[in-house]
């Protein structure tokens, strides 16, 4: 691998080096990439996570990050050579003074399924599906879940306009806590044109005594940072001053979805916040009744957080509705959009979204009967519980949890019998069991594997969308 120029050491503090150093890391968009590229699988071998990881090219003070002791000090800069070795075949991507660095490694980790991951040694971990980033000195094992604002936050706070949800809502835990340095939690509050003060970030901490505010160490565009972090069901929350009179502004996507039919094509069209989380809840949702996303750019501007937004087209179709308001709902919830139906369309339609109290142009564009075309074909066939427990058996096998639910399911909708049931039970271990409920139901045909699709999805829904993404 070829090395790149490492920059001279600092006369500052280390721990203040390091923050300079991933402070960069946000600028580097080749890292938001799907964590299903961070996985692969052979013929004779189970499949196995391949590990990312930043490393500064240059070892900072002699260490990647502050130590926990100096024998993992010593352990860590013999790791260091390793990764830097070609023999590795290491994929790497440099951003400003670190390089990023994957790494396949089949012996010293263990991959807990999409919803939770151990980080194997110091250094920095984005999380791309989630947005979420940890510095961590030493390994760790990190999981997560995700949450509903509706659901936790106070009603009053909830329409309350000097309070404002400025991210998605995520439970994480981590396994030593002590570990993690820091923990970036995303955000969608756009601070660009310096409209926004800083100050007024908050991150709430939802715990048994009710809701505990805290405010990060420092707040970067698209996240916020919190050191020594203590894990909860958390979130970033925005405490507007008293008497501020200012529309916040918010980065924000355009989501457009298609469904084809041969006399009338119907359109969907999502105005939301930027949400990686949030446009997968949605594309989910809409490839359910086999909604097409087509691929557009998101408006170039900030919008306003709370302000209306009016949809329509060059071709007079009606819009329903035609006003959209900009708001946030967690994933999982329902998602307002607006409709149209346009025939058979055999002309191009222009679109576009203005702001409803000045009739500023905020976003256009145009869909051409050939983008239905193309995104047809690209389009994947209709979905198949069934097809898909067949086609990931193997991993359905590996990775399952504890089926007690499951089996529940299944017994209540007559799939299994309570002797069925127990014959699985009755197993030694957790991938035994695994095999014989998968065995079993197969042989009983595709509407009892629909049933079992249908409980995973419910029961452990980040194992199903893994397994989705893979077969992508």
């Amino acid at each position: 691998m070829e090395k790149k120029e490492c920059p001279e050491k600092s006369s500052s503090s280390e721990e203040e080096l390091l923050r300079r150093v991933y402070r960069e890391l946000p600028r580097v968009s080749e890292i938001r990439c799907d964590i299903s590229h961070f996985f692969q699988e052979d013929d004779e071998t189970e499949a196995e996570p391949l590990l990312f990881r930043a490393v500064p090219e240059c070892q900072l003070s002699g260490r990647d990050i502050p130590r926990v002791s100096e024998d993992q000090e010593s352990s860590e800069g013999q790791d260091s050579g390793a990764v830097s070795s070609e023999e590795d075949k290491i994929t790497s991507c440099f951003a400003a003074k670190v390089c990023f660095e994957v790494k396949q490694d089949y012996t010293n980790h263990q991959f807990l399924g999409p919803e939770g991951v151990w980080f194997p040694t110091a250094g920095w971990y984005l999380w791309p599906a989630t947005g979420l980033g940890f510095l961590v000195r030493d390994a760790v094992t990190v999981t997560i879940a995700f949450g509903s604002w509706n659901q936790h936050l106070a009603l009053d706070l909830q329409h309350h306009e000097q309070w404002l949800v400025g991210g998605p809502l995520f439970d994480v835990t981590a396994e030593p806590e002590e570990a993690v340095a820091e923990i970036h939690l995303p955000h969608f509050i756009s601070l660009q044109a310096g409209e926004v003060d800083v100050s007024w970030f908050l991150v709430a901490h939802f715990k048994d005594e009710g809701m505990v505010l805290e405010h990060p160490a420092r707040v970067e565009p698209f996240y916020a940072v919190l050191e020594k972090p203590s894990f909860s069901l958390m979130g970033i929350l925005l405490r507007i001053a008293s008497g501020t009179c200012l529309s916040i502004p918010i980065t924000s996507n355009t989501l457009i979805y298609y469904h084809p039919h041969p006399e009338d094509i119907k359109f969907h069209l999502y105005l939301v916040p930027s949400d990686a989380l949030l446009t997968k809840a949605i594309d989910d949702e809409e490839d359910r009744f086999h909604g097409v996303r087509l691929q557009t750019s998101p408006p170039v501007e900030p919008l306003n957080f709370g302000s209306s937004y009016i949809v329509s087209n060059s071709a007079n179709l009606k819009v329903m509705p035609k006003e959209l308001k900009l708001s946030y709902r967690s994933p999982g919830e329902i998602q307002h959009f607006s409709k149209f139906y346009a025939g058979q369309m055999k002309e191009p339609i222009q679109l576009e979204i203005t702001e409803k109290r000045h009739g500023t142009l905020v976003w256009d564009t145009e869909v051409k009967p050939v983008d239905l075309q193309l995104a047809a074909a690209s389009a994947p066939p209709p979905f198949s519980g069934a097809a898909f427990v067949k086609e990931n058996h193997r991993q359905l096998q590996a990775r399952m949890g504890d089926l007690k639910g499951v089996l529940d399911d299944l017994q209540d909708n007559e799939v299994l019998t309570e002797n069925e049931k127990e014959l699985v039970e009755q197993e030694k271990t957790r991938q035994s069991k695994n095999e014989a409920l998968l065995s079993m139901v197969e042989k009983k045909g595709d509407l009892a594997l629909d049933v079992l699709f249908r409980s995973i999805s419910e029961r452990d829904p980040y194992l199903v969308s893994y397994l989705r993404q893979q077969n992508l």
